[in-house]
């Protein structure tokens, strides 16, 4: 036996303390190699810290609550002997775990553990194209196990869809907030809290600008139009106004490298990589995961990659990777019916662009009024990094990029 320290991992890219929020064991628990110890919180997203040993919680030395550095001591694990071992041998350790909890999981209606996923069941889920929210998990509170997702590969068959009434109680009652002297008390935890962070050290931060053209996308909407189903068809995904925005905010930024860029202290950097944020939610959090190398993607890669990134959102699905390194963001406002908004920009990058709906407007062409198709493109600024100057021609750019899309447009 040997005592091995428990640590803070370093969980993405530029993160250097995370919060736990929960532990999932408690002193005196043996737990199997990879088993998620505690869930924690960062400023990229949620995730939930593996054992790196088969053994036994000796020591919680970091509270909940609590905000602890990367490489930080957390707890201490007894360690069983022969642990180069376990990597041959986890099937059989997650197969004995769960023999050993049948007896209080058979016949009790606990659930509470359904919604927590471990990295490797998240990698693997992800990996296959999985919907974790269908599955029944067998082990411990109704947790997914990695030998749940290995029998739905194997036996596709065998898969679950009906999630029981008592699975659907017990996360209603988990999300009642607590009603106290006439008002309703609801903690902030988890992704809302990240938000609260981010927002107020940008605004607290970041000296705001904002400024907004007008784009005729007459072209757009009428070619989009006439090909989404064949699209959706032969594709198996939609064709979004969203992916032909994204498309030319990567052009432009090509042509405008200051707007790919951020703030460092006393120097501003400029990224020579374009890696767009977008926004995506699931039923009741907002998150913004990141499109890599958009600059070298098509039309149709883009569209594939923002349904698969708003796939693994709604399921939980999403890693600290899928987070990380965002170099500029483009907010699809219009989504929500919103013609006109000023986007908080998402510390550290230079600038957000807020994309508004289309709507049908009254507009002068030769002297005679016509209908057309316009859309608001709203862009808040970073200040410190640039001017109205350059941010105008970036936006005059983006305009004569979406103005020019008809049926000629490649989506490859």
């Amino acid at each position: 036996m040997a005592k091995e320290k428990i640590l803070m991992p370093k969980l993405g890219e530029s993160v250097t303390e995370g919060t736990i929020t929960s532990w999932l064991v408690k002193e005196g628990d043996h737990v199997q190699k990879y088993d998620p110890l505690a869930e924690v919180m960062t400023d990229k997203v949620n995730a939930e810290i593996p054992a790196s040993f088969t053994g036994t919680i000796s020591e919680i030395t970091a509270q909940e609550g609590e905000v602890i550095a990367v490489h930080e001591l957390i707890g201490y694990i007894e360690t069983e002997e022969n642990d180069d071992e376990v990597v041959e041998t986890v099937e059989n350790n997650e197969q004995q775990l769960e023999k050993n909890s049948e007896v209080d999981v058979a016949d009790s209606t606990d659930h509470s553990m359904k919604n927590r996923y471990s990295p490797a069941v998240l990698k693997l889920a992800s990996e296959h194209n999985i919907d974790l929210t269908t599955i029944s998990g067998s082990g411990l509170g109704g947790r997914i196990t990695r030998k749940d997702i290995r029998t739905l590969i194997e036996q596709p068959d065998k898969q679950n869809k009906a999630i029981s009434s008592e699975n659907q109680a017990a996360s209603s009652a988990m999300k009642q907030p607590k009603v106290k002297n006439g008002h309703i008390e609801i903690p902030v935890t988890g992704v809302r809290k990240a938000i609260a962070a981010n927002v107020t050290k940008s605004k607290q931060e970041i000296p705001h600008a904002w400024m907004t053209v007008e784009a005729d996308v007459t072209g757009l909407v009428t070619y989009r139009n006439n090909i989404k189903d064949t699209f959706r068809e032969r594709e198996g995904y939609s064709l979004t106004y969203f992916a032909f925005f994204i498309h030319a905010v990567a052009k432009a930024l090509r042509e405008f490298p200051e707007i790919n860029s951020t703030w460092q202290h006393d120097k501003i950097i400029h990224h020579q990589d374009i890696h767009i944020s977008i926004a995506v939610a699931n039923e009741n959090e907002l998150f913004v995961p990141v499109i890599k190398h958009v600059d070298d993607k098509s039309v149709q890669g883009i569209a594939k990659e923002i349904t698969q990134l708003a796939y693994k959102a709604r399921n939980n699905q999403l890693l600290p990777e899928d987070m990380e390194g965002g170099t500029f963001t483009v907010n699809n406002t219009g989504t929500f019916g919103s013609i006109a908004s000023m986007g908080i920009i998402n510390h550290p990058q230079a600038a957000i662009l807020q994309v508004e709906s289309i709507v049908k407007r009254p507009v002068i062409i030769n002297d005679m009024f016509a209908a057309r198709d316009i859309v608001n493109l709203s862009l808040s600024l970073d200040h410190r990094i640039l001017d109205g100057l350059i941010c105008g021609r970036f936006l005059a750019r983006i305009k004569e990029l979406v103005e020019s899309i008809d049926e000629t447009a490649s989506l490859v």
